[in-house]
């Protein structure tokens, strides 16, 4: 009998650090190289994207950097911890990616990893670096936006209960 597979989307890291530190200017969704542990230990949640980056050698994409922690129960076919992994994607992608990343100031992050399917893909960004004076400017639009919401609402409340 036919296994049933996972459907929909289901996160399992995300890197909220690259979105203060850079600015996304564009995203692609692809795949990964990965051992039987890996996806094991995965499949429990436990992923780190926090000093993750892609770099293009050969014309291949590989993800370097992520920390995906060895299988509890695994034995001697462990996978290494923080080894470089190959990510899946077209070729007319990773030459674009190549381009544009040798760029000043612009490099590619990762920003999540995900099931889709129960296959484990992941969600790369083309990014410039953002100057200290950036980072202060997005926390004060998203503080500004969160109090004029809360504003509104209040507002509402207060037309309702007149």
């Amino acid at each position: 009998m036919a296994k049933e597979k996972d459907t929909g989307r289901k996160l399992i890291a995300q890197n909220k650090k690259a979105r203060h530190d850079y600015t996304i200017l564009d995203t692609y969704e692809c795949g990964l190289v990965l051992m039987g542990t890996e996806v094991k230990s995965l499949r429990m949640g436990r992923a780190s994207l926090v000093d993750g980056f892609v770099q293009i050698d050969g014309g291949e994409a590989w993800l370097h950097n992520i920390h995906v922690p060895e299988y509890v129960q695994g034995t001697w076919t462990n996978h290494s911890a923080k080894r470089k992994r190959k990510l899946l994607m077209h070729r007319a992608e990773i030459d674009k990616l190549e381009s544009k990343s040798q760029e000043t100031g612009h490099t590619i992050v990762p920003l999540s990893l995900y099931f889709v399917n129960g296959r484990v893909k992941a969600e790369i960004a083309l990014a410039k670096g953002k100057k200290e004076y950036d980072k202060r400017q997005t926390l004060r639009e998203k503080q500004d936006t969160r109090e004029t919401n809360r504003a509104i609402a209040a507002a509402r409340r207060r037309q309702r209960s007149a």
